[in-house]
């Protein structure tokens, strides 16, 4: 009789090849005729392009140069909204937002190339605040800047502040964050009208990837092969990136007819590729004079950038997470993914919990020192119980054991030890 599997602890599969240096990332790779291929973008945050040229002493003659108009099928990355272009054909809507692509032999040669491209930009009015979107001071997506809302509603939170002993108000805010993977984004492509399009990139969700170049070359499923290398991290910024470095790669090489190569270098990466949404939280609670909460109002809003992306989903983690591990027997939040200016924001390690789960354990600190309870009392007193229903209605069906997930956490972190600390040398 075998061992039950849970608890083990397996040897991963790449292991020896990781550790010998024999496993092959996306860079590693090469092709013979191969191309290498850079992405010309807007240094403009918002405009109307009104001109391309190609200046300097380039034989521009010898590049495979894509705009928008050699697209072959869809010019947007297929994902939820389908709102973001490939190529930016007539109007950019963020700085570093791709226009051109470029490819020839000599990598170093597409570089000279890249920095003697010229966009011509009428510019426009941006938005680059969270409060300026939602004030509307310019629409710059859809009708009112808002790719995404929801209200969770449970209760009747309005009556519960006249019954109140105490009112706590706060506002939290939490900025871009980058992963910063120790691997660059980087694909390679052999694409051709005979044999489809081949991708080999480094990536989280190669079906993400296979379903945006469907719509963009416009061609059956079995026409595009993604191949995933090995990955040096990602953290969700190779979640749903790698479809425009793919798709980038892909058209270069459909053009050419040879292979092509796009790896960012760290700068590159950090300016262009999406990041943790920024976002603004203010909270309300209501609670009694013995630590016990009776209600809680939170405006949960984040940064969706200049195109959605995958803003709903890391706003429907937010809004489920932002009341937290606690029973409430009043709710009511609303939150907003809204458009600015800024490149797109996406995936990042818990996806809107992270942001909405700062604001919140922040406030029930001040909440606690506002009863003068220690921060670990004021949440046993408040975690959810068997029985009781979460801020979104699910019934705790079974025994919740907040209480020794905490006790464990105080153990590890030292939490005591060091909160005497700080109070010592902190005055």
């Amino acid at each position: 009789m075998t061992d039950h599997p849970i608890g083990r602890s397996f040897p991963r599969k790449e292991r020896r090849k990781k550790v010998t240096g024999q496993a092959l990332y996306v860079d590693d790779l090469s092709f013979p005729e191969m191309l290498h291929g850079v992405t010309v973008r807007s240094s403009s945050p918002r405009g109307r392009i009104k001109k391309i040229s190609f200046e300097g002493n380039v034989p521009w003659d010898e590049f495979t140069i894509v705009t928008a108009k050699d697209i072959p099928g869809a010019n947007y990355v297929a994902l939820i909204l389908n709102d973001q272009p490939y190529l930016a054909s007539d109007f950019v809507n963020h700085p570093e937002e791709p226009v051109v692509l470029l490819a020839h032999r000599d990598k170093y040669l597409v570089e000279e190339a890249r920095r003697n491209v010229r966009i011509e930009i009428e510019e426009q009015p941006a938005i680059f605040t969270l409060e300026d979107s939602l004030a509307k001071k310019e629409i710059v997506w859809g009708e009112d800047n808002v790719f995404k809302k929801f209200l969770v509603d449970k209760g009747n939170v309005d009556e519960a502040w006249a019954g109140a002993d105490l009112i706590v108000e706060g506002e939290y805010e939490t900025g871009a964050q980058e992963q910063l993977y120790i691997e660059n984004n980087g694909a390679i492509a052999i694409a051709n009208a005979a044999e489809g399009v081949t991708v080999w990139g480094s990536m989280q969700c190669p079906y993400y990837v296979h379903k945006a170049l469907v719509k963009l070359f416009g061609l059956p499923e079995d026409k595009i092969r993604i191949i995933q290398t090995e990955t040096g991290g990602g953290f969700g910024g190779k979640e749903e990136y790698p479809s425009l470095i793919a798709g980038h790669a892909a058209l270069l090489a459909w053009k050419s007819g040879k292979p092509v190569k796009i790896i960012y270098d760290r700068a590159e990466d950090m300016v262009a590729t999406t990041k943790r949404h920024p976002s603004r939280t203010r909270i309300r609670t209501a609670v009694d004079r013995d630590g016990g909460v009776q209600a809680i109002d939170v405006d949960f809003v984040i940064d969706g950038g200049a195109y959605c992306t995958l803003s709903p989903v890391v706003l429907s983690r937010g809004t489920i997470h932002a009341a937290g591990p606690y029973y409430w027997p009043n709710v009511r939040i609303r939150a907003r993914a809204v458009a600015t200016s800024a490149p797109p924001h996406g995936a990042f390690r818990g996806s809107g919990a992270p942001q909405s789960l700062f604001a919140l354990e922040r406030h029930m600190d001040i909440v606690a020192g506002a009863l003068e309870l220690a921060p670990d009392e004021f949440r046993r007193r408040n975690f959810i119980r068997q029985g009781q229903t979460s801020a979104v209605g699910q019934l705790m069906r079974e025994p919740v054991e907040m209480d020794l997930l905490l006790d464990r956490a105080l153990e590890l972190s030292d939490y005591h030890a060091k909160t005497a600390q700080f109070a010592r040398e902190n005055p």
